[in-house]
C-alpha cells in the first residue's frame, strides 16, 4: 500500500473543494446547501437528499462544527490503495499524518485504527468510523475496531471527518470525532485503472476493476480492488539502526547473534574463537519496518425507487487481507533470539576458564533463518439495506439494517523456551543444544525448539438498526424550525481465542462476550434570527440515550450555534459530552484476563530488602468486568471568512479553537515505571505481601500462567506484590489548540493557480495518569505541537500539476534531548486525454512521494528514528481507462 504518496492532494483542490465550498466551516454553508454539502441520489421519481456527518437533519451542515470533507474529485486523483490513505490527508489523525501507518506484527494490534486528537486508544476506539453513516463491523483480536482498510478506495464518493464530539447523534466512540466514508452514488460504464510504485527495494501494485449502470429508476455498480507491497527491511533505509556510538550515545545491538556470546565468570567471550569481547548484530537489519501486504476488497452498491417517494439501497463490502512481517519489531525481537545457561551435564559444553556453567547469548539463524514471519490475515463483509420514505410534504423517514461478521487471526512464529532450556541442559540424551555451533545440535531438539508459535483469533458480529424521520416541526416569523428524531438498535458478539505452542497441537484459551444497545436520539434546528441589519442567528439541540446491557446508561446532549453578521464572515461554536464504552475486548470476559506468575519480583519497593526479588510477583492482567465508561467534555469556537466578490473573492480564512476533558480513560496501572510505588493514587492496584486470601479474591476462577494454583505460590515461601494491571478507568487528558487553514485561488490566462495551508496547533495537554496522581504537562517532552499541511497548484484544461509540503514540528524528547521536526515534499501530475468514440477518457498520473528523499529525524532509541516515518523516494505511474 501506498501512504505517504497518499497524502498528495493531487492537486489543491482539498482547500478549493473543501474550505471554498465552506464544508469545513458549515456556518457559511448553511444558506448554500447545495450538493457539495449533501448527498443527493437522484432517480426518475425520488429525490432523496441525506444528512451530512454530524446531523440528523437534511440539507444542513453541522451547526458550529469544524467537518473536513475530501470530495470525489480529489479522491479520483490520489487513486488510494487503501482508506488510510485519504485519512494520512488530515492533519488531526494524529497516528497517521507525515507517517508510514504500519499494522504491528502481533495480536495486540494487527491493523491501524485512526485516533483524532492523540486521545489514545483502547480495546474499542475514541473516533468514530462509519460506512455511509453506519458502524462498521469491528476487527482484531484484542480489539472490536472497524478496519478502514476493508473498504475499496475507489467506492468512496467523499470522506467527511467530524473534528467534535458527537455522542449526542451516534453514541459510543465519537470523543475525538467521526470519520464517515460516504460510498458513491452510481457509476456508469466500465473503469479500469492500474498503478505501479517504484522505490529503494520496494515495489506496489494497486488495480481496480469497477462496473455499474443507471436505469430510469435506479442503479448499480461493482468494485473490485486489488493491492499488493513488498516489504522494506531495516537494512533497506540509511535511517534504521541500532548502533548510536559513532553520535555519542547508546549501543542498541543484540548479543543474540551468529556467532554469539559466552558469558564465563562474568567475562564475555565472542563465537567460535572464544576471543574476549562479545558479538554485536543489528536486529533491524532483518527485521521489516513496511511488511509485505496483499489485500482482495469487493464494494456493491444497488439503488430502486420501488414507487414515487419510497427508495431501497443496498450497499456491501467484502475486504481479506494478508500481512506478513519478518519477526516482531525492534524491541522485542527477530523469533530466533536463543539465551540461557548451559552447564557440563551438556554433551556440547565447552569451559573457558574452568567453570561448569556458562551464560550463552545466541541467534538460531543459521537454522531458521534471520527472522520467523508473523503472519495476519483479517477478512470482514457487511451488508447494508436501506429503505427511505418522503411524506407529509417536507418529512422524511429512513431505516438501515446493518449485519457484518469479520474473522481475524494472527500467527507469531517464535522459539519455544521451555525446550531450549532442556535442550540447554543436556539432560535428555539425543535432545541437546549446541549454543557455539546451533546447526550442529541434535535434530530433535531443534525440531521442538522451531515448532512453537503464538496464536490468537476473533470471530466478531454485529448487527445494527437504525431509523432516523426528519423535516419541518413549524414555523414562526417565517422561519422553519426543523427536527429529526431516531431509534437505533444494535447487538455486537466476539468469540475470541488466544495461546501457544506447536501450530500442530495449539493450547487455547477462549472466551466469549455479547452485549445489546438500545439508544433513541433527536435533533433541533432553530433560526433564532434572519435580520437583513444584523445578520442570521442558528442553532441546534440534540440528545441521544443509549442503552447496554453490560455497563449501564448514558446521555448525551449537545448544543451548536452559528453567528452571520453578512454573509462573507461565520461565528460559530458547540458544547457537548461524549463517551466511549468499554468495549468486549475490554471487559472482564476479554480472552488475555488471567493470573500471570513472574518468578521473581523485579519491582521491590522503597526501603524494602533486595531479597525479595527471590520471591514472586502475581500479575492480575487483561479485562475488567468493572469498567466504566470513558467520558469526555467538548467545545469549540470558530470564525470563517470567505470573500464572495471584490479582489479577495477565492480566499478562505478559517480559525476554530477547541479544548477536550477526557476523562476515566482505560489503562493500566504503569507498574514498570520508576517511582510506582511513590505515588499514592496506585496504591489501590497492588498489595505487598499479600495473603492467600487476597489474592484469591482476584484472581480465582481465571487461567493461571507459570503457576499449576494460586495455592502453589504459598508453598513454602509466598508472593512479595501482587498488582491488578488489569485494564482500569484510571486517567484523565485535557486538551487544547487551534485549527486553522488559510488559501486562496485564482482564475488566470495561464489556468487556475491555487495554494494553501492548514493544520492543527497543540495549545496544551495535561495528562494525569490516575486520579490523585501528579499532572504532568504531556507537551513538555515527547510530543509535537503542530502538523500542517502546505499545497501549491496549476491546472488548466486536461492537466494539473501540484507540490504538497507536510510538516511535523519538533520537540523535546527530555530536558538534554531534542527531536528535529520531519518534513517532506510530493508532487503529482495528471493528464487526461479525451475519449475517442470506442473508449471514454484515458488519465495518465504520475505521483512522486518524498521528492527529496528525506530522512525522518534521529533520535536515540532502539530504531534509530522519531517524528514520522517514509519508504523514502517512491514513484507512482498509473493509468486509467474508462468506457
Amino acid at each position: 500500500m501506498k501512504f505517504s504518496r497518499s497524502q498528495l492532494l493531487g492537486s489543491s483542490m482539498m482547500f478549493s473543494a473543501a474550505l471554498a465550498l465552506a464544508n469545513m466551516s458549515p456556518a457559511l454553508a448553511q444558506d448554500n446547501t447545495t450538493e457539495e454539502q449533501t448527498d443527493d441520489v437522484a432517480t426518475m421519481d425520488t429525490v432523496v437528499v441525506t444528512a451530512s456527518t454530524g446531523t440528523l437533519i437534511r440539507g444542513v451542515a453541522p451547526t458550529g462544527t469544524n467537518t473536513i470533507p475530501i470530495g470525489e474529485d480529489l479522491i479520483d486523483k490520489i487513486s488510494p490503495s487503501s482508506a488510510n490513505d485519504l485519512l494520512a490527508n488530515v492533519p488531526q489523525v494524529s497516528n497517521a499524518f507525515n507517517t508510514v501507518p504500519t499494522p504491528g506484527a502481533t495480536i495486540a494490534s494487527p491493523f491501524n485504527r485512526p485516533n483524532l486528537r492523540n486521545l489514545g486508544v483502547s480495546g474499542g476506539s475514541t473516533t468514530l468510523v462509519l460506512l455511509d453513516g453506519m458502524r462498521m463491523v469491528g476487527s482484531g483480536v484484542l480489539q472490536t475496531s472497524p478496519d478502514p482498510s476493508a473498504i475499496a478506495p475507489f467506492s468512496v464518493g467523499r470522506m467527511e471527518v467530524v473534528l467534535d464530539g458527537g455522542s449526542s447523534i451516534y453514541g459510543s466512540d465519537a470523543i475525538g470525532g467521526v470519520i464517515n466514508f460516504i460510498s458513491k452514488k452510481e457509476i456508469d460504464g466500465l473503469d479500469l485503472a492500474i498503478e505501479k510504485g517504484f522505490g529503494d527495494s520496494y515495489e506496489s501494485t494497486d488495480a481496480v476493476l469497477a462496473g455499474g449502470t443507471s436505469w430510469d429508476s435506479g442503479s448499480a455498480y461493482l468494485v473490485y480492488n486489488y493491492s499488493e507491497h513488498d516489504d522494506v527491511f531495516g537494512s533497506d533505509r540509511d535511517y534504521v539502526f541500532q548502533d548510536h556510538t559513532d553520535r555519542g550515545s547508546t549501543d542498541y545491538r543484540s548479543m543474540n547473534c551468529s556467532p554469539g556470546t559466552v558469558v564465563a565468570m562474568d567475562i564475555p567471550f565472542s563465537l567460535p574463537t572464544f576471543t574476549p569481547g562479545a558479538n554485536f548484530c543489528d536486529e533491524t537489519d532483518v527485521l521489516t519496518i513496511y511488511p509485505e501486504e496483499t489485500n482482495n476488497r469487493l464494494f456493491g452498491k444497488l439503488t430502486q425507487d420501488l414507487k414515487p417517494g419510497l427508495l431501497f439501497e443496498l450497499t456491501g463490502y467484502y475486504s481479506d487481507r494478508e500481512t506478513v512481517h519478518q519477526g516482531q519489531g525492534p524491541g522485542t525481537g527477530t523469533g530466533v533470539r536463543g539465551s540461557g545457561t548451559i552447564t557440563a551435564a551438556n554433551p556440547y559444553f565447552q569451559s573457558i576458564l574452568g567453570e561448569t556453567s556458562q551464560n550463552v547469548l545466541f541467534s538460531y539463524e543459521d537454522v531458521f533463518g534471520p527472522a520467523l514471519a508473523s503472519t495476519t490475515e483479517l477478512s470482514a463483509w457487511m451488508i447494508n439495506p436501506k429503505l427511505t420514505y418522503n411524506f407529509a410534504n417536507s418529512w422524511q423517514v429512513n431505516a438501515s439494517l446493518s449485519y457484518g461478521q469479520s474473522t481475524n487471526e494472527v500467527r507469531s512464529n517464535q522459539i519455544d523456551q521451555v525446550s531450549q532450556a532442556i535442550a540447554l541442559s543436556g539432560l535428555v540424551p539425543g535432545f541437546a543444544l549446541n549454543p557455539y555451533d546451533v546447526s550442529a545440535s541434535d535434530p530433535a531438539a531443534l525440531a521442538a525448539i522451531g515448532d512453537f508459535q503464538v496464536y490468537g483469533d476473533n470471530d466478531q458480529e454485529m448487527l445494527q438498526f437504525r431509523t432516523v424521520a426528519d423535516g419541518t416541526a413549524f414555523s414562526f416569523d417565517g422561519k422553519d424550525v426543523k427536527a429529526a428524531i431516531g431509534f437505533e438498535y444494535m447487538k455486537e458478539s466476539i468469540d475470541a481465542r488466544q495461546g501457544q505452542g506447536p501450530p500442530s497441537d495449539l493450547e487455547l484459551f477462549g472466551a466469549e462476550n455479547d452485549r445489546d444497545v438500545t439508544s433513541i436520539f433527536g435533533e433541533l434546528m432553530i433560526p433564532l434570527m434572519d435580520s437583513a441589519a444584523y445578520g442570521t442567528f442558528d442553532t441546534s439541540l440534540s440528545v441521544r440515550y443509549d442503552s447496554y446491557s453490560d455497563v449501564g446508561d448514558a446521555t448525551n446532549p449537545k448544543i451548536g450555534f452559528t453567528y452571520k453578521p453578512n454573509n462573507d464572515v461565520a461565528f460559530r461554536g458547540s458544547w457537548g459530552t461524549s463517551f466511549h464504552a468499554p468495549s468486549l475486548a475490554d471487559t472482564g470476559d476479554a480472552v488475555d484476563t488471567r493470573v500471570q506468575v513472574v518468578p521473581i519480583s523485579p519491582y521491590i519497593a522503597p526501603g524494602d530488602s533486595p531479597l525479595n526479588l527471590a520471591r514472586s510477583t502475581v500479575i492480575l492482567a487483561g479485562g475488567n468486568p468493572d469498567l466504566d465508561p470513558e467520558e469526555a467534555e467538548t467545545y469549540s469556537f470558530g470564525v470563517d471568512w470567505l470573500p464572495m466578490d471584490g479582489a479577495l473573492q477565492g480566499l478562505l480564512v478559517s480559525l476554530t479553537y477547541y479544548n477536550v476533558e477526557f476523562t476515566n480513560q482505560i489503562a493500566i496501572v504503569p507498574v514498570t515505571e520508576p517511582g510506582f510505588f511513590l505515588i499514592d493514587a496506585y496504591t489501590p492496584f497492588y498489595t505487598i505481601n499479600p495473603t492467600l486470601e487476597q489474592v484469591q479474591a482476584l484472581g480465582a476462577g481465571l487461567r493461571i500462567e507459570n503457576a499449576a494454583s494460586l495455592e502453589s505460590l504459598f508453598e513454602g515461601t509466598s508472593p512479595y506484590l501482587l498488582v491488578d494491571a488489569r485494564r482500569n478507568n484510571l486517567g484523565t487528558v485535557k486538551t487544547d489548540g487551534i485549527d486553522f487553514g488559510v488559501r486562496y485561488s485564482r482564475e488566470t490566462e495561464a489556468g487556475e493557480l491555487s495554494a494553501g495551508i492548514w493544520g492543527t496547533y497543540t495549545l496544551g495537554r495535561d495528562v494525569q495518569a490516575a486520579e490523585g496522581a501528579p499532572t504532568v504537562d504531556g507537551l513538555e517532552f515527547g510530543t509535537s505541537q503542530l502538523q500542517l499541511v502546505a499545497d501549491f497548484g496549476w491546472s488548466k484544461d486536461n492537466a494539473s500539476l501540484s507540490m504538497r509540503v507536510n510538516h511535523t514540528a519538533g520537540y523535546d524528547a527530555s530536558a538534554d534531548v531534542s527531536v528535529d521536526g520531519f518534513t517532506t515534499v510530493d508532487l503529482s501530475g495528471r493528464l487526461t486525454l479525451p475519449g475517442n468514440g470506442w473508449r471514454d477518457d484515458t488519465i495518465l498520473s504520475i505521483n512522486v512521494d518524498n521528492l527529496f528523499d528525506e530522512d525522518p529525524p534521529y533520535f536515540d532509541d532502539i530504531d534509530g528514528y522519531a517524528n514520522g516515518s517514509t519508504l523514502g523516494q517512491v514513484v507512482y505511474l498509473g493509468i486509467r481507462q474508462k468506457f
